[in-house]
This record gives C-alpha cells, sequence and structure tokens, in this order.
C-alpha cells in the first residue's frame, strides 16, 4: 500500500491546526486500515519523525504498534531544529525482513524537500524484493523530471551481490503528476522502466486526489510485468487528501508453496 497520510491532519488544510487528539485519533485509523486490509509493506508519504505540530506523538511508533509492523523505517528529507523543529518525509513499515535499506533526500531544504527511500526485503531464499518509495515536486514538471533520474541512476548503480538475488523493484508513492502527461514524471518513468522489465503501472484509470471528490491520480504503483496482479483498489478513505493505492501480487521466483503477497 502506498499512502500520502499528510502528517496525520485528515481533511483539514493545515497540521499546525490539528488539535492533539485528533492526530491520535487519526494515525490510530491509519493503523487499524492497514490492519484491516492485512497489508504486508506500508509505503507512507509525509510522515512525521519529530515535529512541533504534532504535540509529542510518537507518530512513527504509535502505527508500528497499532497496525502490528515488525520494521518501520523513517527517511527524513525536512530537518530544522529551533523553536519550531521539523523532521518529516517518507516512511516504510513491513512484516517482511528488511536487509538493508536507504534514503535519498533530492535537496537540503529544511520545508517543502522531497526525497525517496529505497529497501530490499527478504522473500526466501537468495530472493530480494527492492521498494522504492518515492515522493516527487509538486511545483515542476523539470524538476519531477530530474528527481525520476536521480532516483533511476541509485537504482542503475546498485552494486552487484553474489550471494543474493535481486526482483526487479516495486517503485510507489506520490508522484504529483497523472499518468497521461507524455513530459511528465510518470510516463518519463514508465518508459524507462518498461525498457527495463515491461513494467506495470496501478492504478490505470482510478483517482487518488482529493480524496473527498477526487479528481486526479497522482499516487500510483509500479510492478515490473513478470509479477502475477492478482488486485488493486483505491481504498476509499478520508484520513488525508490522498486516498491510499491497495495491490496484491506474487513474486515469480518462488515456487507456488511459497509465495508471498504484498
Amino acid at each position: 500500500m502506498t499512502f500520502n497520510i499528510a502528517h496525520g491532519r485528515g481533511l483539514g488544510l493545515y497540521q499546525g491546526f490539528t488539535s492533539a487528539r485528533k492526530l491520535r485519533r487519526n494515525i490510530s485509523a491509519i493503523a487499524e486500515l492497514a490492519r484491516r486490509l492485512r497489508v504486508t509493506v506500508a509505503a507512507f508519504q509525509e510522515i512525521d519523525e519529530s515535529s512541533h505540530w504534532h504535540h509529542g506523538l510518537r507518530m512513527m511508533d504509535e502505527l508500528k504498534e497499532e497496525a502490528g509492523f515488525p520494521s518501520a523505517l523513517m527517511g527524513v528529507n525536512n530537518r530544522r531544529g529551533g523553536e519550531k523543529p521539523l523532521a518529516y518525509g517518507n516512511a516504510l513499515f513491513t512484516s517482511l525482513p528488511v536487509e538493508l535499506w536507504d534514503n535519498q533526500p533530492f535537496g537540503d531544504a529544511t520545508l517543502g524537500e522531497k526525497g525517496f527511500m529505497y529497501a530490499e526485503l527478504k522473500v526466501g531464499g537468495p530472493y530480494l524484493l527492492p521498494i522504492v518509495n518515492l515522493h516527487l515536486d509538486f511545483r515542476s514538471k523539470k524538476r519531477r523530471i530530474v528527481q525520476v533520474e536521480r532516483m533511476l541512476d541509485f537504482l542503475r548503480a546498485r552494486p552487484a551481490r553474489p550471494d543474493r538475488t535481486h526482483l526487479p523493484p516495486v517503485v510507489c508513492g506520490d508522484f504529483n503528476s497523472r499518468a497521461a502527461p507524455e513530459d511528465d514524471a510518470v510516463q518519463h518513468l514508465f518508459r524507462h522502466l518498461l525498457e527495463e522489465s515491461g513494467y506495470m503501472l496501478f492504478p490505470l484509470e482510478s483517482r487518488t486526489f482529493p480524496s473527498f471528490f477526487p479528481r486526479k491520480g497522482i499516487d500510483f504503483v509500479f510492478l515490473p510485468g513478470s509479477f502475477r496482479v492478482t488486485e488493486c483498489v483505491v481504498v476509499p478513505t478520508l484520513l488525508s487528501d490522498h486516498r491510499p493505492v491497495l495491490v496484491d501480487f506474487m513474486t515469480p521466483v518462488l515456487p507456488q508453496s511459497q509465495e508471498v503477497a504484498y
């Protein structure tokens, strides 16, 4: 599942105006959603590690505990000290063993910076499933293309490991771009991934933003063509201004008895 949780503010316009009680209620509801849907990997964007507007809530710890995830990884893309400290970015929650992970902010801004997380998850034997949790700039098409290229360069530079077999990566997140424009980030990435492993894009037509009356799709999951997809759902919920995208799929390399659903 990929989900921009908007700092836990729900449908509020600004998280700084969200009361401590409402914030805790929203975070608990997001955890309940992940638990109810039996999510194995949750990629969240706009989640806080420690920011002045979240009233001391241990957001990562609360989500991990209430949703029942063994592992929680935090990728901070914005960090600021002072009287109003900030620390937020992307996060990955999973019930699969984590082999390694990294976080790559696109810049050094202390507010509004975007970036991506990369993690390798163990799925049986020597096989590793790479996951990319991506959040792109919302203002500039040119900047989004540059950010996609930086992410692709990171993937190309991954060192080969003789004792491990990497499956093609799953790429997901908030792209701040619709699927159709050929000169924007989604199609730019899609062309590159098609050349590599014949990727599929989900969802194709469903809209994810804004959640109360979705008018456009900007949240996506890219899956390799060799994976077996059983379902894709845009979950109708008002826990954020985005709707989450849930995809069930099977990896292609394991025996049927060992296939893992995500």
